[in-house]
């Protein structure tokens, strides 16, 4: 491994255009190559990244020595396959989410990825977010008690994606964090959704969680909405949190609220009384997550420490979306998770 990182970005167009705009500025990456069919797309990004050598081929791309690690922010469709080669040709690989589009092909990368020796990082963006990492600490550390259930809301007036629908764009965000969160992969899945802007393509999705311990989660997700919506809400015995993506200054809230039982009453609701306390809003650690997530990735590949969002992250992401998928096309059917 060289003093700096060698890395080159493939796919340079709506989301990959900002891998090269934050690995260009890291003083750990030598940014030597960007990667996409697409020739506009290309030379956007050739103009924040001049030095870099641009090439319209992956193969090519594989092919070159000096590259020691890829990003692929390219389709979902082609994550896998193109992460499998990456290994292969000893790449290191930082893949966008989700890692696969089956439980299969998520098996494939892992086995892969074991094989090589090389990291493998899934783009997981949301768990390099300063208040998600506040949040986790406060849930690591029993500061809001037990989890109870959380509800996630991603809704946004947005772009129109024609080659996947809102559960596969939004939803491994919010499931990232909440698989994280509660540690555990649900027992069941459910998901209703509907296309009312183009046949088969489901712009709005209502996805339910259950998991072992009666702990639930529900997400709801739209690019058919009035309002831009980024938010996470735990609530806990003890406290309730906030994280609020879209608030420009307000991004986490810790809510002294709930119920109280007094001891000698443990046995009877009817002494439950409700605690209005106060409302905290902790100072936040300064960092874009985007760049956070790069630092990270860059660090791993220099000292072969694993990643926060490595491939058993990824894979169980894609377990669940598959599920979810599932349970979509049988209008909302619950579907189990099926251990080995």
């Amino acid at each position: 491994m060289s003093a700096r990182v060698r890395i080159a970005v493939v796919g340079t167009g709506y989301w990959g255009v900002n891998h090269v705009r934050a690995f260009s500025r890291l003083a750990a990456a030598e940014l030597v190559a960007i990667c996409d069919p697409d020739p506009a797309a290309l030379a956007r990004a050739a103009q924040l990244a001049p030095a870099a050598t641009q090439i319209a081929s992956f193969d090519e791309l594989l092919a070159d020595r000096r590259v020691e690690a890829v990003v692929l922010a390219t389709p979902a469709v082609a994550h896998a396959a193109q992460a499998c080669a990456a290994l292969a040709a000893g790449k290191h690989v930082f893949v966008e989410k989700p890692m696969a589009l089956t439980p299969a092909d998520a098996r494939a990368v892992a086995s892969a990825a074991a094989s090589s020796g090389k990291t493998l990082m899934v783009g997981h963006l949301m768990l390099y977010h300063p208040g998600y990492i506040r949040l986790r600490e406060l849930v690591r550390g029993g500061e809001i008690g037990e989890v109870y259930y959380l509800y996630a809301l991603r809704v946004n007036l947005g772009r129109l994606r024609k080659d996947e629908n809102a559960l596969w764009s939004f939803a491994p965000h919010d499931l990232s964090m909440i698989l994280d969160l509660v540690g555990a992969l649900p027992v069941s899945v459910a998901a209703r959704g509907e296309s009312y802007l183009q046949p088969g393509i489901e712009d709005v999705v209502f996805l339910n969680l259950a998991f072992p311990d009666r702990k639930m989660a529900q997400v709801q997700l739209s690019w058919l909405d009035p309002r831009k919506e980024r938010r996470l809400t735990v609530v806990g015995s003890r406290k309730m949190v906030e994280l609020d993506d879209v608030h420009p200054t307000e991004k986490l809230r810790i809510y002294d609220k709930g119920y109280d039982r007094p001891p000698a009453f443990t046995q009877y609701a009817e002494y439950l009384t409700v605690r209005h306390g106060d409302i905290h809003i902790p100072r936040l650690e300064a960092g874009e997550p985007l760049d956070l997530e790069c630092r990270h990735f860059l660090e791993c590949c220099a000292t072969g420490q694993p990643p926060r969002t490595g491939v058993q992250a990824g894979a169980d992401v894609v377990e669940v979306l598959d599920l979810a998928q599932k349970s979509l096309t049988a209008g909302g059917a619950p579907m189990t998770l099926q251990r080995a």
